[in-house]
């Protein structure tokens, strides 16, 4: 389990703090994955391991996603927002969902996290109740926290970054009592060593899905080596955010289980 008793001891930043956009609290569609990232959405990644693996992440901002389209088009796994806080569905998640996975893709959840709204294990059993289950059947991802600047709010939601470490511990052990996997976390650098004062605790346990729109990832957040996801853009050949897998098609296959 994850203590995330330690912090860096000092506020590190890969870049100067964005001002995160607001978005409309009323909008049937929420957050999603990438809505405070700064950079480039055009720009084509200029690094891409031997045989790495494309994929795409939507949300309810994309509707109902063309799903053989997208597979033709060579996407091979997809995220698929689910939840926010505990009270948003995203009411497009079964075409969304259950769509990746008819045409072969593999595919996982992710829960936009709202730290400010309710701790982090109601958060975390709200996200497994409601699309968030993590199966062994070699076809599902992890599921997903998804913790950037605040839509609604202060940057940082509120907390200090001791809190903000609790909060983060408390949604990833009770998603891996519920489910047996720690969920992978989508963040960018610069939240991240802005929020948890560059906390390196959660690396050993937790994939990372950086979040970074250039040419390029920069520096990872504390405590990670590498990443096992990429979302470069959130424009290209795919409906929603562009992401590419850390290694081929068996490892991707083998992080499944």
């Amino acid at each position: 389990m994850i203590a995330a008793a330690g912090l860096a001891g000092g506020i590190a930043q890969a870049d100067p703090a964005p001002t995160a956009p607001r978005l409309n609290p009323n909008d049937p569609n929420g957050a999603w994955a990438g809505y405070s990232v700064e950079g480039s959405r055009d720009a084509q990644p200029r690094y891409r391991p031997a045989g790495a693996v494309s994929g795409m992440d939507v949300s309810g901002h994309q509707g109902d996603v063309d799903w053989p389209k997208a597979w033709a088009d060579g996407a091979r796994f997809a995220y698929v927002k689910a939840t926010e806080g505990t009270e948003f569905r995203n009411d497009r998640f079964g075409q969304q969902y259950d769509g990746s996975h008819a045409v072969g893709m593999i595919r996982g959840s992710y829960h936009f996290g709202l730290p400010d709204r309710s701790n982090g294990g109601d958060q975390a059993n709200f996200f497994v109740d409601n699309g968030g289950a993590w199966r062994r059947d070699g076809r599902t991802l992890p599921g997903a926290l998804d913790i950037e600047y605040n839509p609604y709010g202060e940057a940082c939601y509120g907390l200090d970054p001791a809190a903000m470490s609790r909060w983060i511990a408390d949604f990833s052990n009770t998603y891996h009592a519920r489910t047996g996997r720690f969920p992978i976390i989508y963040t960018t650098t610069n939240w991240w060593n802005r929020c948890t004062a560059s906390n390196p605790d959660f690396a050993p346990n937790n994939p990372l899905w950086i979040a970074r729109y250039a040419l390029d990832t920069g520096p990872l957040p504390a405590g990670w080596d590498y990443q096992t996801i990429w979302q470069s853009s959130d424009k290209g050949s795919f409906p929603g955010g562009q992401d590419v897998f850390n290694g081929n098609n068996k490892q991707l296959k083998r992080f499944t289980s």
